[in-house]
């Protein structure tokens, strides 16, 4: 499947230009056709087209927006009332215009004869796979609102994940800007102004006096180039996360490194146990199911170790024997998933797990601050013992020189 942009006339008369999913271009003129409209072009989207695309539906709609819109399209639907009346009512509720109009979009695919995951599956960049997935399923089995209903549930909970991760950076970057404020005041401004009297004096500078002044000069001087470096970074870092194997390396050292790992490798767990429950509630199996949480948890070590664990489930091997010949899963999860092939309660096991380790994840996020407190400390005082050494030394020298004379 592609991404293809087109224009096209409405009913209206008004032009509408877009983006669509679809396997050929005839299925993209097909699909315009059937809903009435008026089909200019329809051409190939690049990659770069397709990401910009994506990444602006996914900004203009918030994960929260959208738990809510599945929540109250569940509730409607379980009281009796038809789809394309749900979609309407909730609808003329939404705040947020783009996402009317995307849910507008969705009801008007379904008159014209498309099903409601596929529909859904035109908005890529709003609705998540799992969404798509799960709603497919419902309409397999006949119980679309129940889908619907876990994926308000687990974008909820994703929600709160996300909460808690913001709260656990809040102390970490607001230490981290005002250590880098207050050093920033001193190099530029306070540093130089010392240095001129020391100068003046004719005091003799130490080494890590000169090159405390030669830092000061150059960030006076070169103060757009500091400025530039962190942006520089942040655009490298991006575009070598679009190689697999830098996100690898990338993923592997956030599970790794001290302090990261406490917070990355809880969560990554928290979030596989929470998408597998919900896959294994809504009748996916769990080769399937493997595959679409290894593309949707978001760190490729984890995609490769879930991709080897599926290969070996299809070889005849126990989903518990096959996760314990990988290192990164801890033995409680492997007990439990043993205990739930045994029992045949393998989502009731998972969830467990799912509340797990959203509670260690919500401890580890109220005593991030106190874990980082002691190494910020412990930076900030040697950056600035260094400049009080630097700027003290020469003064040493004079009062000692002055004694002895």
């Amino acid at each position: 499947m592609g991404t293809f942009s087109y224009r096209a006339i409405d009913q209206d008369g008004a032009l509408k230009s877009g983006t669509a999913d679809a396997d050929t271009i005839e299925t993209v003129y097909n699909d315009l056709a059937a809903r009435g409209m008026n089909v200019l072009d329809v051409a190939k989207a690049g990659r770069l087209t397709t990401g910009i695309a994506r990444g602006f539906s996914s900004w203009k709609v918030k994960r929260s927006e959208i738990a809510e819109f599945a929540a109250n399209l569940s509730v409607i639907m379980k009281a009796g009332v038809p789809i394309l009346d749900a979609l309407g009512d909730i609808s003329h509720t939404l705040d947020n215009k783009y996402l009317m109009r995307v849910v507008d979009d969705i009801r008007e695919r379904i008159q014209s004869g498309t099903s409601f995951s596929n529909a859904l599956a035109q908005h890529p960049g709003v609705f998540p796979d799992i969404f798509i997935r799960l709603a497919t399923i419902g309409e397999e089995t006949g119980r679309l609102e129940g889908s619907i209903a876990e994926v308000a549930e687990h974008l909820q909970k994703m929600e709160d994940l996300a909460g808690m991760v913001k709260r656990a950076l809040i102390y970490p970057i607001f230490a981290l800007v005002v250590t880098g404020g207050a050093l920033a005041f001193w190099i530029i401004y306070v540093l130089p102004k010392i240095m001129v009297i020391i100068k003046d004096m004719g005091i003799p500078l130490s080494f890590i006096t000169k090159l405390l002044f030669t830092a000061s000069n150059l960030m006076q001087s070169y103060w757009y180039v500091v400025l530039a470096v962190p942006v520089a970074v942040f655009i490298i870092l991006k575009a070598l996360k679009q190689k697999e194997g830098t996100r690898f390396y990338v993923d592997f050292l956030k599970i790794k490194l001290p302090i990261v790992k406490q917070f990355v490798y809880n969560k990554l767990l928290a979030m596989f146990s929470e998408q597998l429950r919900i896959l294994v509630v809504a009748g996916i199996t769990i080769d399937r199911s493997l595959v679409i949480v290894g593309n949707a948890i978001g760190s490729e070590v984890f995609k490769r170790v879930l991709l080897r664990v599926r290969d070996q489930i299809m070889t005849g091997s126990r989903i518990s024997d096959s996760m314990r010949q990988e290192s990164i899963f801890p033995p409680l999860v492997t007990r439990m998933v043993d205990i739930g092939e045994t029992s045949g309660n393998l989502d009731s096991q998972f969830g467990f797990l799912s509340n797990y380790y959203y509670k260690r994840l919500s401890d580890i996020s109220e005593k991030l601050g106190k874990m980082i407190e002691p190494l910020l400390i412990a930076v900030v005082g040697v950056i600035f013992a260094v400049i009080i050494i630097g700027l003290l030394l020469p003064i040493y020298d004079v009062v000692v020189k002055f004694d002895k004379g």
